[in-house]
């Protein structure tokens, strides 16, 4: 069967699809996926993919492209579509596919009444409580239970290993947290001071911090830094794979609800997350070593970006807790890879 996957944003949202992508592989369909640009390079060159469709982004949305991607859906003449982000663009999307469109019920969807461009409504079971395994429930549809999956196939990206490790022997690092303070949500973020006040209390148990930036956030990054001390310091700017090959390499890898912490736990890297309104059950790590720090506001669990019931909520977190969980899970790390006596 061919099967189309309609996960169009966000980096986040692209990595907890991905074992829906691995499951479908090993059932034997063939698989394409229409995104947008923002999450391409996460798939491209991905060997389990039969196409990959670019989708303009809603954001800068224009006729022409959006036809062309259209004629390029309709070409593949897939089977199935199925809208894994419960929105009316994918849903639009999974229905000018010409494949039989599935999503969840209206109950289950960001934007309920967008069901109604679905051909075919699924029900949410109760049991599928992280994202990830919400996902995959989807894939029930097609006979498939694949629910508990956590397999994340990412493209292999040689180049991007090589100019993390060159760029981080021309700085002399050795053992280092990587501290991501940015994302699109101001509300689920950490202030810049805290992040400070952390990179200082692991300098003083002898591990130094590199601040990761994406697009827009090196002057945080550099705010952080200088407010550490020199306890810190800002991570030269990577593309997405890079960012993969930067996190491998991490003693442990800290972060709000944002893409980079979903990133770090796909590839296996020790994470601490940091949490404020949203579900760390639904949207956290999965690994049972890692850590959560979190502070629960009334709202929560709370997906708009602004509000004022959990507004501010994440200063609260302190950085001494923080640190300990940091330290925690090092430790725990080296217990996993101690050699026995």
């Amino acid at each position: 069967m061919r099967v189309l996957l309609v996960r169009l944003s966000a980096i986040g949202d692209v990595v907890h699809t991905l074992p829906v992508l691995a499951a479908l592989h090993r059932a034997g369909h063939e698989v394409g996926w229409v995104t947008e640009p923002a999450a391409r390079p996460l798939l491209q060159g991905q060997p389990l993919l039969a196409e990959l469709i670019a989708a303009p982004a809603a954001k800068a949305f224009a006729f022409g492209p959006a036809a062309e991607a259209v004629r390029t859906l309709r070409a593949g003449r897939w089977d199935v579509a199925l809208d894994l982000q419960g929105l009316w663009k994918s849903a639009a999307w999974a229905a000018l596919s010409g494949a039989r469109a599935i999503g969840f019920e209206s109950a289950a969807r960001r934007e309920p009444a967008s069901a109604l461009l679905l051909a075919e409504r699924q029900p949410l079971p109760a049991s599928a409580v992280h994202v990830i395994d919400k996902n995959l429930a989807l894939l029930k549809a097609l006979g498939l239970d694949a629910v508990g999956l956590r397999e994340f196939p990412l493209p292999q990206a040689p180049q991007a290993e090589a100019s993390v490790a060159a760029q981080l022997a021309e700085r002399g690092a050795g053992r280092f947290a990587l501290l991501n303070p940015g994302g699109g949500w101001e509300s689920k973020l950490w202030p810049a001071e805290r992040w400070a006040e952390l990179a200082r209390a692991l300098a003083a148990q002898g591990l130094a911090s590199l601040v990761a930036w994406g697009p827009g956030e090196r002057a945080r990054a550099e705010e952080i830094a200088a407010a550490s001390g020199g306890a810190a310091a800002p991570a030269f700017p990577t593309t997405l794979l890079e960012y993969v090959a930067l996190a491998r390499r991490a003693a442990v890898v800290v972060a709000a609800d944002t893409g980079p912490l979903h990133l770090a736990c796909a590839v296996g890297a020790p994470v601490v997350a940091l949490f404020g309104p949203t579900d760390p059950a639904r949207n956290g790590p999965f690994s049972p070593v890692d850590r959560v720090v979190r502070r629960v506001p009334p709202c929560a669990p709370c997906h708009k970006r602004g509000c004022p019931i959990h507004d501010g909520v994440m200063a609260s977190i302190p950085a001494d807790e923080v640190a300990t969980a940091v330290l925690t899970r090092i430790a725990a790390e080296e217990r996993l890879h101690a050699r026995p006596v």
